[in-house]
């Protein structure tokens, strides 16, 4: 499922028009990656938990040359699903 089909879903699932549908998403988007960027959680009951994790600096290998690289410390974002939406595709 891409964007534009997951706008057309919330839409006729909220009963809302696709320009209204959209700009929930967006503002949903926007909100849980300011909440990440800032260090925080967000925890949605039942579905699961967006948070910042840390990635460690650590040496590697390039593959087509075998030489030794660094690579540095960095965040990513983490998806933690909740028992409830785990129990339900199970």
């Amino acid at each position: 499922m891409n964007k534009s089909e997951l706008v057309a879903a919330l839409a006729q699932k909220a009963e809302l028009s696709k320009k209204d549908a959209e700009k929930a998403l967006s503002a949903f988007v926007d909100v849980v990656t300011e909440t990440l960027k800032a260090g925080d959680k967000v925890q949605l009951v039942g579905f699961g938990t967006f948070e910042a994790k840390e990635r460690p600096a650590r040496s590697a290998r390039n593959p087509r040359t075998g030489e030794a690289i660094e690579i540095e410390a960095s965040k990513t974002a983490a998806f933690k699903v909740g028992k409830a939406l785990k129990d339900s595709l199970n």
